[in-house]
């Protein structure tokens, strides 16, 4: 199982960027995927995901509000639009597959696809 993040880049802060979560040679329709961050010097957290279970979505407190993670049905791919920017959303995201998408987004990943670059300054 692999999987590839794309859609970073550089924004002004309260900019948006649309993140692209893709499985290379499969559909991301019946799992459950994750988004996850890490920011220079800091450990990774979970930002969002969403249950292959009714499409049940989680966010963190920190982006409540602000990004929305949703289902490309006729790409079959899973995108994360973040709205309102702020400099301490900079960070490597990645999405994953995972066992489990609940409050507080935990760590239950299977497997990790590669990160992309986000980074909000002015």
């Amino acid at each position: 199982v692999q999987l590839q993040a794309s859609g970073g880049g550089l924004v002004q802060p309260g900019g948006s960027l649309r993140l692209s979560c893709t499985g290379v040679g499969f559909s991301l329709d019946d799992y459950t995927i994750g988004w996850f961050r890490q920011a220079p010097g800091k450990g990774r957290e979970g930002v969002s995901c969403i249950s292959e279970h009714n499409d049940r979505t989680q966010y963190a407190e920190s982006v409540k509000g602000r990004f929305t993670i949703s289902r490309d049905s006729a790409k079959h791919t899973v995108t994360l639009q973040m709205n309102s920017l702020k400099p301490e959303d900079t960070a490597v995201y990645y999405c994953a597959t995972s066992a489990y998408c609940l409050p507080g987004i935990p760590d239950t990943v299977h497997s990790w696809g590669q990160g992309t670059q986000v980074t909000v300054s002015s």
